[in-house]
């Protein structure tokens, strides 16, 4: 049983015992909210199709977004130093890889292999790596995904279609406002001779969050 309090294992059901159990939905900063009124003019008006701003958001959370997540993982499939240094201590060597800004909480790096498969939740609130994922996905806040992630990871698993071996652990890790996970994909076959960007274009999102695998090309 690991000594870190933010590890549950598969078997583990035990919940935590928040004081308080908010939903992540602070109040919305005033930037936020003279965005969405801005949106809600633009729309109104019908100088802005609500399809495009839809579209824009998917490619901040599934493209833009996750590529510095991906670009860390590709050169980490490349370079057996990086990776090393990677698990070793995620901040720092996430913070090697050129991309703006910089993530306060410390981020930590689990490594997916034949024998375990990592998934990364919060279920205080819905804390994430926004500055290597880009935006955190509807489901990823929804209190379904939080509280079942940690009592049934396999079944999330199912739903989100990934299926695994009997023989594979679970291990659902829990991010706090301090701590925050980046799950290392395992590298897929057929893919020796490709370069780091070919890699980096491989790898999705849900795969570092461990809610998916990363597809052979």
């Amino acid at each position: 049983m690991s000594s870190d309090p933010h590890h549950h294992h598969a078997d583990d059901h035990g919940h935590h015992a928040h004081g308080h159990d908010h939903d992540g939905q602070e109040l919305p900063s005033p930037t936020a909210l003279r965005v969405k009124a801005l949106e809600s003019l633009l729309v109104e008006k019908g100088l802005v199709d609500p399809a495009a701003i839809d579209a824009l958001i998917d490619i901040y959370e599934n493209k833009i977004g996750p590529r510095h997540g991906a670009r860390v993982v590709a050169r980490a499939w490349s370079d057996p130093a990086y990776k090393a240094k990677l698990l070793a201590d995620g901040s720092t060597a996430i913070a090697e890889v050129d991309f703006p800004g910089s993530q306060r909480a410390h981020m930590v790096v689990v490594e997916n292999t034949p024998s375990v498969h990592n998934l990364v939740v919060c279920t205080l609130c819905s804390c994430y790596p926004t500055q290597v994922l880009g935006l955190p996905p509807v489901w990823y806040k929804s209190s379904a995904y939080r509280s079942r992630a940690v009592i049934d990871p396999r079944g999330v698993l199912r739903d989100f279609g990934l299926v695994l071996d009997e023989g594979v652990a679970v291990r659902v890790w829990d991010s706090t406002a301090e701590l925050r996970y980046l799950v290392l994909p395992e590298r897929p076959a057929g893919t020796e001779g490709m370069d780091e960007d070919a890699l980096t274009a491989l790898v999705s999102r849900d795969s570092m969050i461990g809610t998916a695998k990363v597809a052979a090309p």
